[in-house]
C-alpha cells in the first residue's frame, strides 16, 4: 500500500519525503488534485493536522506531520537504511546536521525571503539579522564541505537530503550568484546533489535566482489579461526574472489570507484629488511658486487630508552621506503601502556631517494612518508634528519643502526625495 503525501508538487518540504522514498524503495504518492488553501482546510485534513499545515503523510498506522519527522519515518521503513549512516556516531552526526539545516539554514532563509514576498511583515533590521546569521551558518557549512563531499561519510544520507531541500528554496528564490560565490564549497555541494539522478527526478531542473525579490507591495497590482499574439511576430527576448514561489513552496505553511480593505478607502469623499496634485507637481517645470504651490493650496482639503512635519530623532548618527541617503530611500520604499493616499518630501540637509533629515507628509484623513504607524518601523524614528495651516511661518515652511528651496533653514540641501 502506498503512503499518501498531502502537498503540492513544488513544496520543498514534501521533497524531503519523496527523496527518502526514492532512496529507500518506498512507495509514496502525492494526494490527487491537492490545492493549497483548499485541500488543507477540509475536515479530513484538519483531522490529520489540526492547524492545517502542509505537508502531511498519511500512513496505514495514522498521519505524520512536520517534514523532518515524515522523512525520518520513511527512512525507518527500510531496515538498516544507509540514510541513517553505518554507525552510532554517524547517526549522531546526521541528526546534528539535520538540526543545523533546520535552525541555522532554513529558518534564516525564511526570515529573509518570506517578508520580501509579503507573507510576513518586512522589517529591515530583522532582515539584516537573518542575512548575517545565514552567512555565518553558510560559512561554517562551507568550511566543513571544504574537506567533505557529503555531510557525513562517503555517500548520501538523510542529512544531505534535508540540507539540500532547505538550500533549494534559497538557491531558487533569493541566493544570487554574487551571494553564493562567497561559499564555493556550498555551491559545489548543492549543484552536485541536485544533479544526481534521484534528486533530479524529484526536483527537476534547478535554476539559480538572478535577482533578490523586491519587497512586495501591500496591495499587489491586478494581473493584466494576456495580450493576443500577433501573427508572424518573433517573440521579444526579455530579461528573466526570478519566479515568485507558489504557495505550495512555502515552509510547512498555509496559503496567505486575503488582505483587509484599506481603511482610507472607506473615508468620505474629498474635494482634493491626490492624483491631480501629483500630476501638477510633476508637470510644473517653471514658475513653481505661482503654479504648483498656489495650485496645492487651492486643492488642499483640511477636512479630508492632514499635513505633517517629521524630523529624524538621531541626526548625530548621520555621519556618512550615502548611508543617510540609503536610510531615507528605504523609508520611502517601506511607505509604498500608503502611496495611493499620501504625498511626501524628504530633505537631507547639510554640506558636511552630521546630516539632518526632515520631511513633509500629506496623508488622507485627519491623522497619520494607524496601519502606517504599525507596519512602517521607521515612523517611530521621527518626531511628528501636525502642520498648523493657519500659521504663516509653518505654511511657508511647507512651501519651501515642496519646492526644494535652498538654502533650507540656512543650510544647503544634500538631496531632496519625493514620494508620489
Amino acid at each position: 500500500m502506498a503512503l499518501i503525501l498531502h502537498a503540492g508538487n513544488t513544496n520543498k518540504n514534501a521533497f524531503k519525503t519523496l527523496l527518502v522514498a526514492e532512496y529507500s524503495d518506498v512507495n509514496v504518492e502525492l494526494a490527487k488534485d491537492f490545492q493549497m488553501g483548499v485541500s488543507n482546510k477540509t475536515p479530513k485534513f484538519l483531522k490529520m493536522n489540526p492547524i492545517g499545515k502542509v505537508p502531511v503523510l498519511e500512513t496505514p498506522d495514522g498521519p505524520v506531520f512536520e517534514s523532518n519527522a515524515m522523512a525520518r519515518y520513511v527512512t525507518k521503513l527500510k531496515a538498516d537504511n544507509p540514510l541513517f549512516g553505518s554507525s552510532l556516531i554517524e547517526y549522531g552526526h546526521i541528526e546534528q546536521w539535520i538540526d543545523f539545516a533546520t535552525t541555522e539554514i532554513d529558518a534564516n532563509i525564511s526570515q529573509w525571503l518570506y517578508p520580501r514576498l509579503g507573507y510576513r511583515v518586512f522589517l529591515p533590521p530583522a532582515e539584516e539579522a537573518a542575512v548575517t546569521s545565514l552567512k555565518r551558518a553558510l560559512g561554517a557549512l562551507n568550511t566543513h564541505l571544504s574537506s567533505n563531499t557529503y555531510l557525513v561519510g562517503n555517500f548520501v544520507t538523510l542529512a544531505d537530503i534535508i540540507m539540500t531541500c532547505n538550500l533549494y528554496m534559497g538557491f531558487k528564490s533569493i541566493f544570487i550568484k554574487s551571494f553564493t560565490a562567497e561559499f564555493p564549497h556550498v555551491e559545489r555541494y548543492f549543484w552536485t546533489l541536485v544533479n544526481q539522478p534521484k534528486f533530479h527526478k524529484i526536483l527537476g531542473e534547478v535554476e539559480q535566482a538572478e535577482s533578490v525579490p523586491p519587497v512586495a507591495s501591500k496591495k499587489p497590482a491586478q494581473p493584466k489579461e494576456p495580450a493576443k499574439p500577433k501573427a508572424k511576430e518573433e517573440p521579444k527576448k526579455e530579461k528573466k526574472e526570478t519566479p515568485k514561489p507558489k504557495d505550495d513552496d512555502l515552509e510547512e505553511g498555509e496559503a496567505p489570507k486575503p488582505k483587509a480593505k484599506n481603511p482610507l478607502d472607506l473615508l468620505p469623499p474629498s474635494k482634493m484629488i491626490l492624483d491631480e496634485w501629483k500630476r501638477l507637481y510633476s508637470n510644473t517645470k517653471t514658475n513653481f511658486r505661482e503654479v504648483a504651490i498656489r495650485g496645492f493650496w487651492d486643492m488642499y482639503d483640511a477636512e479630508g487630508y492632514s499635513l505633517w512635519f517629521c524630523d529624524y530623532k538621531y541626526n548625530d548618527e548621520n555621519t556618512v552621506s550615502f548611508v543617510t541617503l540609503n536610510k531615507v530611500g528605504g523609508f520611502l520604499q517601506r511607505m509604498d503601502l500608503v502611496r495611493k493616499h499620501a504625498f511626501g518630501k524628504m530633505l537631507v540637509i547639510g554640506s558636511e556631517p552630521p546630516f539632518k533629515v526632515k520631511g513633509l507628509w500629506l496623508f488622507r484623513g485627519k491623522e497619520i494612518p494607524k496601519f502606517v504607524m504599525d507596519e512602517v518601523y521607521d515612523m517611530e524614528l521621527y518626531e511628528w508634528k501636525e502642520v498648523d495651516i493657519n500659521n504663516e511661518v509653518q505654511k511657508e515652511r511647507v512651501n519651501q519643502m515642496i519646492e526644494d528651496y535652498e538654502p533650507f533653514e540656512g543650510e544647503p540641501l544634500l538631496d531632496a526625495k519625493c514620494f508620489k
